[in-house]
């Protein structure tokens, strides 16, 4: 078998790139190691930023997004209990969709069975060959029978436990990376959001975090330690803490119910350079990973994707590559100005377990400053929403 792009990883990055360049009249295959129905049944973030929204609307599979997504104009911040709000409208002028990634996956998954797209699921053993010359090509097993694919270029879009990262060179590849002391304890509940944007809680007992995937349904977080376990915590345990963390305004409303889902994530930031090497080109958490407390997770993935696919249609439409040489730099660029802005956020809203009374201080300065200042709520908001592709 031959294509043009070989992309390897089925979750939202592969699938949003490959749809985009089978527009441009590019050739993708798609490697998942996973079942579809696997992909679908992941939770994951549900912000999306201006700019992926625009991604999502440009690749033809938008339009269930417009109808049922939730556009947001500004966000909720509070610090012990004072409650105060960003209007990102009146501060930049954009606004962000509240819109969950496993439905952002299924409408890419839909549009690529409409057009016809080559996805191969549950391939075992993917391994690339040959990255470093003009003929990279792709091997896997499935079903107990080994196959082959040439191709002209491949895109690791396989998650950060993928083949893709690791597949350059040590001697190649820098990892950046710091792990957090701390995880979130996340459930989801049939219940309406605790208000009607996304609440942010600092607290002296810890991080809490309230936002929503439907107007019916609810992704509630609290800050828990890296000891704890999803059994040690029951659902009336957990809403008895998320109310204690809350402003008093948004306590008092909120509905509670059972959890349908319930998990804990460990928070990391990491960063792998370059994201190019050879044919490969690294794509989203292949590269990169951010704490969830900034949205920024699939939001650069989107903005790796739309750097990637210009490059690889300026190089099949115009027989131009510059745009894959700068790829790495520029994809990069935007990555870190990203990780700050995650990194800060986590910073500012957690409980450390080593922090001061003098560092907690700091914290309740800085989130009194960003509640008094309008330059200080343009800088939070111009980030929130997203940095220019």
């Amino acid at each position: 078998m031959r294509t043009q792009v070989a992309i390897i990883g089925g979750g939202p990055s592969g699938l949003l790139l490959s749809q985009l360049l089978n527009k441009a009249g590019i050739e993708t295959v798609i490697l998942e190691r996973q079942s579809r129905e696997y992909v679908l049944s992941r939770i994951r973030a549900g912000v999306l930023e201006y700019g992926a929204v625009d991604m999502l609307r440009k690749s033809g599979a938008g339009e269930r997004m417009d109808r049922e997504g939730m556009p947001h104009d500004g966000v909720y911040l509070t610090d012990n209990g004072k409650l105060f709000r960003i209007d990102f409208v009146e501060r930049c002028g954009e606004r962000v969709m509240v819109y969950g990634q496993t439905e952002f996956t299924r409408d890419l998954y839909k549009a690529q069975d409409d057009m016809g797209a080559i996805i191969i699921d549950r391939a075992a053993n993917v391994a690339l060959h040959d990255l470093d010359t003009d003929r990279p090509y792709v091997t896997w097993e499935k079903d107990g029978t080994g196959h082959r694919l040439d191709c002209d270029f491949v895109a690791g879009c396989d998650g950060f436990h993928g083949v893709s990262r690791p597949s350059i060179p040590d001697s190649v590849r820098k990892d950046f990376e710091r792990i957090y002391p701390f995880g979130w304890l996340g459930i989801m509940s049939e219940t309406p959001p605790a208000a009607e944007e996304i609440v942010y809680a600092r607290n002296r007992s810890g991080f809490a975090l309230a936002s929503m995937r439907t107007r019916t349904l609810s992704r509630s977080y609290i800050q828990v330690p890296l000891t704890d376990r999803t059994e040690d915590w029951s659902d009336e345990a957990f809403w008895e803490e998320f109310k204690r963390r809350m402003a008093p305004e948004i306590a008092e409303t909120l509905v509670t119910g059972p959890s349908i889902e319930k998990s804990i994530a460990p928070l990391r930031s990491f960063v792998s350079e370059p994201m190019r090497w050879g044919r490969l080109f690294l794509c989203g958490d292949a590269a990169h990973i951010v704490p969830p407390t900034g949205a920024k997770g699939l939001n650069l993935a989107a903005s790796d994707v739309h750097y990637l696919y210009e490059g690889l249609k300026l190089h099949y439409l115009d027989r131009d590559d510059s745009g894959l040489d700068q790829y790495s730099q520029t994809a990069l660029k935007r990555i870190w100005q990203a990780m700050r802005f995650s990194w800060s956020m986590t910073m500012l809203l957690h409980t450390f377990p080593e922090a001061s009374e003098f560092d907690r201080q700091m914290q309740s300065s800085e989130l009194v400053y960003l509640a008094d200042s309008e330059n200080a709520q343009k800088v939070f908001a111009e980030n929130y929403i997203g940095l220019p592709f």
